[in-house]
Protein backbone atom coordinates (compact mmCIF):
# COMPACT_ATOMS: atom_id res chain seq x y z
CA UNK A 1 0.00 0.00 0.00
CA UNK A 2 1.36 3.71 -0.88
CA UNK A 3 2.08 6.01 2.14
CA UNK A 4 -0.64 8.40 0.35
CA UNK A 5 -3.39 5.73 0.03
CA UNK A 6 -2.70 4.62 3.66
CA UNK A 7 -3.11 8.98 4.63
CA UNK A 8 -6.52 8.68 2.74
CA UNK A 9 -7.57 6.10 4.27
CA UNK A 10 -7.15 7.01 7.54
CA UNK A 11 -8.66 10.02 7.27
CA UNK A 12 -11.55 8.43 5.82
CA UNK A 13 -11.73 6.53 8.95
CA UNK A 14 -11.29 9.27 11.17
CA UNK A 15 -14.56 11.11 9.47
CA UNK A 16 -16.81 8.03 10.04
CA UNK A 17 -15.67 8.02 13.63
CA UNK A 18 -16.61 11.46 13.98
CA UNK A 19 -19.69 10.30 12.04
CA UNK A 20 -21.06 7.96 14.07
CA UNK A 21 -20.42 9.71 17.44
CA UNK A 22 -22.73 12.47 16.18
CA UNK A 23 -25.29 9.88 14.90
CA UNK A 24 -25.57 7.86 18.51
CA UNK A 25 -25.87 11.46 20.58
CA UNK A 26 -29.03 12.13 18.25
CA UNK A 27 -30.48 8.29 19.19
CA UNK A 28 -29.12 8.61 22.74
CA UNK A 29 -31.27 12.33 22.85
CA UNK A 30 -34.19 10.53 20.70
CA UNK A 31 -34.55 7.67 22.79
CA UNK A 32 -34.35 9.00 26.00
CA UNK A 33 -36.70 12.06 24.93
CA UNK A 34 -38.96 9.87 24.33
CA UNK A 35 -39.38 7.87 27.53
CA UNK A 36 -39.09 11.03 29.44
CA UNK A 37 -41.80 12.53 27.34
CA UNK A 38 -39.95 15.38 26.51
CA UNK A 39 -41.13 18.41 24.55
CA UNK A 40 -38.56 20.33 22.18
CA UNK A 41 -36.34 17.16 21.59
CA UNK A 42 -37.49 17.08 17.62
CA UNK A 43 -36.61 20.59 17.12
CA UNK A 44 -33.23 20.00 18.43
CA UNK A 45 -32.84 16.78 16.41
CA UNK A 46 -34.24 18.55 13.14
CA UNK A 47 -31.49 21.23 13.40
CA UNK A 48 -28.76 18.74 13.50
CA UNK A 49 -30.06 16.68 11.07
CA UNK A 50 -28.55 18.85 8.04
CA UNK A 51 -25.11 17.94 9.41
CA UNK A 52 -25.15 14.53 9.15
CA UNK A 53 -26.63 14.90 5.55
CA UNK A 54 -23.25 16.94 4.74
CA UNK A 55 -21.02 14.84 6.39
CA UNK A 56 -22.64 12.00 4.34
CA UNK A 57 -21.97 13.55 1.07
CA UNK A 58 -18.83 14.67 2.27
CA UNK A 59 -17.53 10.79 3.17
CA UNK A 60 -19.01 9.38 0.00
CA UNK A 61 -17.49 12.41 -2.16
CA UNK A 62 -14.04 10.69 -0.30
CA UNK A 63 -14.41 7.24 -0.85
CA UNK A 64 -14.92 8.19 -4.71
CA UNK A 65 -11.90 9.80 -4.85
CA UNK A 66 -9.99 7.15 -3.25
CA UNK A 67 -11.15 4.39 -5.38
CA UNK A 68 -10.35 6.88 -8.37
CA UNK A 69 -7.20 7.87 -7.44
CA UNK A 70 -5.89 4.76 -6.22
CA UNK A 71 -7.60 2.42 -7.40
CA UNK A 72 -7.09 0.14 -4.49
CA UNK A 73 -7.53 -3.72 -4.33
CA UNK A 74 -8.14 -6.66 -1.99
CA UNK A 75 -8.77 -5.60 1.90
CA UNK A 76 -7.85 -1.99 0.75
CA UNK A 77 -10.73 -2.10 -1.77
CA UNK A 78 -12.92 -4.07 1.22
CA UNK A 79 -12.76 -0.93 3.35
CA UNK A 80 -13.44 1.75 1.13
CA UNK A 81 -16.46 -0.33 0.44
CA UNK A 82 -16.94 -0.77 4.03
CA UNK A 83 -17.12 2.96 4.75
CA UNK A 84 -19.18 3.80 1.71
CA UNK A 85 -22.33 1.57 3.51
CA UNK A 86 -21.82 1.98 6.86
CA UNK A 87 -22.32 5.98 6.30
CA UNK A 88 -25.23 5.17 4.04
CA UNK A 89 -26.34 3.14 7.47
CA UNK A 90 -25.38 6.06 9.57
CA UNK A 91 -27.28 8.74 7.89
CA UNK A 92 -30.30 6.43 7.89
CA UNK A 93 -29.58 6.05 11.99
CA UNK A 94 -29.71 10.34 12.16
CA UNK A 95 -33.07 9.95 10.01
CA UNK A 96 -35.10 7.41 12.33
CA UNK A 97 -33.48 9.65 15.34
CA UNK A 98 -35.51 12.32 14.11
CA UNK A 99 -38.75 10.42 12.97
CA UNK A 100 -38.77 9.38 17.12
CA UNK A 101 -38.47 12.52 18.35
CA UNK A 102 -41.37 14.14 16.16
CA UNK A 103 -43.44 10.82 17.58
CA UNK A 104 -42.67 11.80 21.06
CA UNK A 105 -44.31 15.54 20.65
CA UNK A 106 -47.46 13.37 19.87
CA UNK A 107 -47.11 11.41 22.92
CA UNK A 108 -46.34 13.63 24.86
CA UNK A 109 -49.31 15.77 23.84
CA UNK A 110 -51.10 12.25 25.52
CA UNK A 111 -49.58 11.82 29.49
CA UNK A 112 -52.16 9.51 29.80
CA UNK A 113 -51.11 6.46 27.53
CA UNK A 114 -48.44 4.75 29.64
CA UNK A 115 -45.44 3.36 27.90
CA UNK A 116 -44.96 -0.32 27.55
CA UNK A 117 -42.01 -0.97 30.26
CA UNK A 118 -39.96 -3.07 27.57
CA UNK A 119 -39.51 0.14 25.45
CA UNK A 120 -36.76 1.46 27.45
CA UNK A 121 -34.92 -2.00 27.34
CA UNK A 122 -35.61 -1.74 23.31
CA UNK A 123 -34.26 1.72 23.24
CA UNK A 124 -31.20 1.02 25.07
CA UNK A 125 -30.57 -1.89 23.19
CA UNK A 126 -30.87 -1.08 19.97
CA UNK A 127 -28.11 1.88 21.13
CA UNK A 128 -25.82 -0.63 22.19
CA UNK A 129 -26.04 -2.98 18.97
CA UNK A 130 -25.02 0.63 17.21
CA UNK A 131 -22.27 1.26 19.11
CA UNK A 132 -21.00 -1.95 19.97
CA UNK A 133 -20.93 -2.77 15.96
CA UNK A 134 -19.21 0.32 15.31
CA UNK A 135 -16.82 -0.72 18.41
CA UNK A 136 -16.50 -4.01 16.19
CA UNK A 137 -15.84 -1.66 12.85
CA UNK A 138 -13.17 -0.08 14.73
CA UNK A 139 -10.99 -2.84 16.30
CA UNK A 140 -11.61 -5.12 13.05
CA UNK A 141 -13.22 -8.02 15.58
CA UNK A 142 -15.85 -9.69 13.39
CA UNK A 143 -16.57 -11.79 17.01
CA UNK A 144 -18.13 -8.92 18.39
CA UNK A 145 -20.02 -8.25 14.77
CA UNK A 146 -21.34 -11.34 14.62
CA UNK A 147 -22.70 -11.08 18.79
CA UNK A 148 -24.64 -7.86 17.24
CA UNK A 149 -26.26 -9.65 14.81
CA UNK A 150 -27.23 -12.11 17.59
CA UNK A 151 -28.74 -9.24 19.53
CA UNK A 152 -31.22 -8.22 16.47
CA UNK A 153 -33.80 -11.17 17.28
CA UNK A 154 -33.75 -9.05 20.76
CA UNK A 155 -35.41 -5.88 20.00
CA UNK A 156 -37.72 -7.72 17.80
CA UNK A 157 -39.10 -9.34 20.98
CA UNK A 158 -39.65 -6.16 21.88
CA UNK A 159 -40.80 -4.83 18.78
CA UNK A 160 -43.39 -7.17 18.84
CA UNK A 161 -44.34 -6.76 22.39
CA UNK A 162 -45.35 -3.31 22.14
CA UNK A 163 -46.98 -4.24 18.73
CA UNK A 164 -49.38 -6.59 20.98
CA UNK A 165 -49.80 -3.73 23.61
CA UNK A 166 -51.06 -1.06 21.01
CA UNK A 167 -53.69 -3.85 19.92
CA UNK A 168 -54.55 -3.87 23.63
CA UNK A 169 -54.88 0.16 23.61
CA UNK A 170 -57.26 0.57 20.71
CA UNK A 171 -59.78 -2.43 22.10
CA UNK A 172 -59.47 -1.25 25.59
CA UNK A 173 -59.01 2.56 25.23
CA UNK A 174 -60.10 3.62 21.99
CA UNK A 175 -60.39 7.85 22.61
CA UNK A 176 -56.12 6.50 22.93
CA UNK A 177 -55.88 5.28 19.10
CA UNK A 178 -54.13 7.80 17.65
CA UNK A 179 -51.09 8.44 20.48
CA UNK A 180 -50.84 5.01 20.72
CA UNK A 181 -50.11 4.60 16.97
CA UNK A 182 -47.15 6.98 17.12
CA UNK A 183 -45.91 4.79 20.01
CA UNK A 184 -46.14 1.77 17.09
CA UNK A 185 -44.02 4.28 15.04
CA UNK A 186 -41.53 4.86 17.24
CA UNK A 187 -41.07 1.46 17.95
CA UNK A 188 -40.86 0.30 14.74
CA UNK A 189 -38.70 3.22 14.28
CA UNK A 190 -36.07 1.65 16.99
CA UNK A 191 -36.12 -1.67 15.17
CA UNK A 192 -35.22 -0.27 12.43
CA UNK A 193 -32.25 1.30 14.09
CA UNK A 194 -31.46 -2.00 15.37
CA UNK A 195 -31.21 -3.21 11.87
CA UNK A 196 -29.02 -1.21 10.90
CA UNK A 197 -26.94 -1.75 13.54
CA UNK A 198 -26.84 -5.34 12.19
CA UNK A 199 -25.70 -4.08 8.83
CA UNK A 200 -22.72 -2.04 10.39
CA UNK A 201 -21.78 -5.36 12.04
CA UNK A 202 -22.32 -7.66 8.82
CA UNK A 203 -20.72 -4.92 7.03
CA UNK A 204 -17.79 -5.80 9.51
CA UNK A 205 -17.22 -9.79 8.87
CA UNK A 206 -17.49 -8.85 5.11
CA UNK A 207 -14.16 -6.33 5.71
CA UNK A 208 -12.35 -8.57 8.23
CA UNK A 209 -13.19 -12.21 6.79
CA UNK A 210 -14.27 -11.72 3.14
CA UNK A 211 -17.61 -12.85 3.68
CA UNK A 212 -21.07 -11.77 2.11
CA UNK A 213 -23.23 -13.05 5.67
CA UNK A 214 -26.34 -10.13 5.13
CA UNK A 215 -28.34 -12.60 2.85
CA UNK A 216 -27.34 -15.69 4.41
CA UNK A 217 -28.93 -15.18 7.53
CA UNK A 218 -31.99 -13.77 6.48
CA UNK A 219 -32.75 -16.55 4.23
CA UNK A 220 -32.00 -18.84 7.13
CA UNK A 221 -34.91 -16.43 8.85
CA UNK A 222 -36.97 -17.24 5.78
CA UNK A 223 -36.80 -20.83 6.12
CA UNK A 224 -37.32 -21.01 10.21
Amino acid sequence: MSIHLERDLESLKHDILEQSALVEEMIRIACRGMVERRFGVYDELLSREPTINEREVEIEEECLKILALHQPVAVDLRRVATVMKVNTDLERIGDLAVNISERTESLSAAPSLELPDCVEAMSESAIEMVRDALDAFVELDPNAARQVCLRDDEVDAYNRTVIEAVYSVIQDEPELAQPVLHLFSASRNIERIADHATNIAEDVIYLVDGEITRHQRRGQEHHG
